[in-house]
Parts: C-alpha cells; structure tokens; sequence
C-alpha cells in the first residue's frame, strides 16, 4: 500500500521537540536530580528527558 496519509510523512519545517543545545551549566531535574537540556536561567520546574517522558505518561492516562 503506497498511499501515505499526512500524518505518516515527516515535516521537514516541523520544530525539533527538544530544546535547542545550551552551554554553559545545565539545572538539575526537580524529581530525579539529573542533569536536563535547560540552561540553569530557564524557569520553572525543569525535568531531565527521562522525567519528561515519564509525567507525559502519567498525564495523558490521567484520564
């Protein structure tokens, strides 16, 4: 089956779902205390990309 619906071929303008590379010190994740891909000058509650994934599931099965 060659038909590809649009959702099934990849965006070549889609924005990268990771943030972009900073330098410098990187903060801590809030729940595990690994190092994230934020700067320490991001605010909020940053998480490293594990912790990430892991509350992404935990929300979408909230309910």
């Amino acid at each position: 089956m060659s038909d590809l619906s649009p959702y099934c071929e990849p965006s070549v303008s889609a924005p990268s779902a990771t943030p972009e590379q900073a330098e410098g010190p990187f903060a801590d994740c809030v729940l595990c205390g690994d190092p994230t891909e934020y700067p320490e000058s991001v605010k909020g509650a940053t998480l490293c990309p594990v912790c990430e994934w892991r509350e992404a599931e935990r929300t979408a099965c909230s309910g």
